[in-house]
């Protein structure tokens, strides 16, 4: 049975949202498998590679059991993009980006990011298709993606939800940034722009974080 817990910052209302308990150490290591299966194929042959049951014989599942981790072939690749960011997140910040301004400091971390993608663009491509495909069954997962974009970016600039909180206006230009380069992603992946136009998109939506930053600062006296 779910157990119940309050949304994040006690929400509008307070409510109570139902939340799964954790995975076991054994549940949580067929995930893994499946994941991994999951971006195994995707990798091959992109969206239409990663067929259900071939993810359960990769992963060595029963296929109803991977029908109860992920209802769909879109849960499952959202789910892998989950997985991807977090890998990501956990790569830059052992290697955070050498920029010292906050805005090269988020367009270098969002270029990395990219270029990881890029590594593997059959994979790209089928995360992305998942997402544009997810209805509202996959509000949760496709959430919890953009959480972690969120948080990939608010640690480049320097930020922390729990001790230096952003403000409206910071976390406002966040999400611009945020529709922009998963749009830069769409366009690169469809032929529509160079690498060296998603730059330039991306470091030009990064300004926005210096706008937000001269509006913080107290204005002079005299």
């Amino acid at each position: 049975m779910k157990a119940e817990a309050r949304t994040a910052g006690g929400g509008a209302s307070g409510a109570l949202v139902p939340t799964t308990p954790p995975l076991t150490e054994r549940q949580e290591a067929r995930r893994r498998r499946i994941l991994h299966a999951s971006a195994q194929l995707a990798s091959r042959g992109g969206f239409d590679a990663v067929q259900m049951r071939e993810v359960a014989e990769a992963a060595e599942v029963a296929l109803g059991t991977l029908y109860r981790y992920f209802p769909s072939k879109v849960h499952l690749l959202v789910a892998t993009m989950q997985d991807q960011l977090s890998h990501m997140h956990l790569t830059l910040r052992k290697r955070p980006p050498a920029a010292t301004g906050s805005s090269e400091r988020v367009a270098e971390t969002l270029m990395r990011a990219f270029r990881a993608l890029q590594r593997e663009p059959n994979l790209a491509d089928a995360m992305v298709r998942a997402l544009t495909f997810a209805d509202r069954s996959v509000s949760p997962e496709v959430d919890t993606v953009s959480r972690q974009t969120t948080a990939i970016i608010l640690d480049a600039m320097g930020l922390d939800t729990d001790t230096r909180r952003p403000t409206p206006e910071q976390l406002s230009a966040v999400r611009v940034i945020e529709h922009t380069w998963h749009s830069a992603l769409i366009t690169w992946l469809s032929g529509r722009a160079s690498i060296a136009q998603v730059k330039i998109d991306i470091e030009t939506v990064c300004r926005l974080i210096d706008l937000t930053a001269e509006r913080d600062r107290p204005a002079e006296k005299g």
